[in-house]
């Protein structure tokens, strides 16, 4: 009988490093929370961290990032731990890698790196797949010559996933050609993705994004709103492909709800590039449903990445609606500094009546209040555009004209509302109606 060897790879037990520099506060990053974000990410990853070290600079050095005396306090830290990973907050050059594996003699990543290889776990689907490959080829390509011994280590663990060890030791024509092939997948993909857009308005579907910082509960409170059989876990990027599902609304037409990636400070800019397909989904949202973890200390940082992506996508001016989620993790006193009234809901996904809060704000949201139309008996061709636009609520007969009363969907309206201008009565004339509009902004 012939014995074939298997392999065993050593656990990642890593060291973690910081760098704080005079720019870092300058651009208002919470070096302490991102440090502490790194932690989670690194166990997301499967990592066992086994200390940090942190470093206060007025600019970064070109050949360690950390100054070298620094490096020297890393190493000892590393033998003291029996490390065989150090991971940086910040991103490395290629030469910085290059030059702190010769230091160090351990394999060397970074925050991006670290991401990437969190989203190669997580991705599932096909076009999942190709963005964080595309990702990850598009980080590697200008650093392939400070990846050396990272690549030469072999038996897998973070840093090694996806691409894999032999495609990533070719040279840089195949890696290109590479990009290129996984480019024309990804538009491949896009168009098919356009296509299903296409369909959705053709057809007068409404379309809703969940949208928010990683590990807020968007994937949870999705299963809640539809149903929907999603997978959902307290970590770091537990839901990398979007899912889209009916959303039924009280008294209405059901909407469709889609659930986004999670975004985080510093989120890779190869990896937006390659997710921009998947995040058009906000762009060609009607409303925007943005879940924030109300029982975080960094709750207002994280606010504003998610402001800042979404005007960087283009989505900053949508309507939204602001959801403070994980309301029974958060004290009286934490809940009453929240921002509240209309367009600002704090509720628990586990929660009916707070989900039955959240379906009433989205239909207030998308409520264009009450029109009234004249529309000609010989004109019932313009019947199915009334009901299309929005729910009648009234309907009586004037002569030789039909009086249609619409509690309009603005989104609907705003795209075929315009067939019916010419039949609609001016408010002034229409049944004087004090509830219709209330608590719509």
């Amino acid at each position: 009988m012939q014995l074939h060897e298997t392999t065993t790879h050593q656990p990642d037990v890593a060291i973690l490093v910081s760098l704080v520099t005079s720019e870092t506060k300058q651009n208002g990053i919470n070096s302490d929370y991102s440090l502490a974000e790194l932690v989670q990410l690194a166990e997301t990853a499967g990592v066992e961290v086994a200390g940090t070290v942190v470093q206060h600079r007025e600019k970064p050095d070109p050949r360690w990032l950390i100054g070298k005396g620094k490096v020297l306090e890393l190493r000892d830290l590393i033998t003291q731990h029996g490390a065989n990973t150090a991971i940086f907050d910040q991103e490395l050059s290629g030469a910085q890698v290059r030059n702190l594996e010769g230091m160090l003699d351990v394999k060397i990543i970074d925050r991006t790196q670290l991401i990437l290889d969190i989203f190669a776990q997580r991705a599932k689907t096909r076009e999942g797949i190709i963005q964080v490959e595309l990702a990850q080829f598009t980080y590697l390509l200008p650093r392939l010559s400070g990846h050396g011994k990272n690549l030469s280590r072999l038996g897998g663990g973070i840093g090694t996933r996806g691409p894999g060890e032999s495609q990533l030791e070719t040279d840089r024509r195949h890696i290109r050609r590479r990009i290129g092939e996984l480019k024309r997948q990804l538009e491949e993909v896009t168009r098919h993705r356009q296509l299903h857009r296409a369909r959705r308005k053709e057809s007068g579907v409404v379309q809703i994004a969940l949208v928010g910082y990683t590990n807020a509960g968007k994937s949870t409170l999705l299963k809640a709103l539809t149903s929907a059989d999603v997978f959902v876990e307290n970590r770091l990027f537990a839901t990398l492909d979007p899912t889209t599902r009916l959303f039924p609304l009280p008294g209405r037409k059901e909407v469709v709800l889609t659930d986004t990636v999670g975004f985080i400070q510093n989120l890779p800019h190869d990896l937006v590039a390659a997710f921009r397909a998947t995040l058009e989904e906000v762009n060609e949202a009607d409303l925007i449903l943005h879940v924030v973890d109300a029982s975080s200390p960094m709750r207002e940082e994280q606010i504003e990445v998610v402001d800042r992506i979404l005007n960087d996508l283009g989505a900053g001016g949508k309507p939204q609606i602001m959801l403070f989620n994980k309301k029974d993790l958060c004290p009286p006193e934490q809940l009453e500094m929240l921002p509240a009234g209309e367009g600002y809901l704090k509720i628990s996904a586990f929660d009916e009546r707070d989900l039955a809060a959240v379906r009433e704000a989205v239909q207030r949201k998308l409520s264009g209040g009450t029109k009234s139309y004249r529309i000609p008996a010989e004109r019932g061709d313009l019947a199915s555009v009334l009901y299309r636009i929005g729910e009648v609520v009234d309907k009586q007969i004037d002569d030789e004209d039909l009086i249609y009363e619409i509690d309009v969907n603005q989104a609907d309206f705003e795209k075929y509302g315009y067939r019916l201008a010419p039949f609609l009565i001016p408010q002034q004339e229409a049944p004087e109606d004090n509830t219709t509009n209330d608590g719509i902004d």
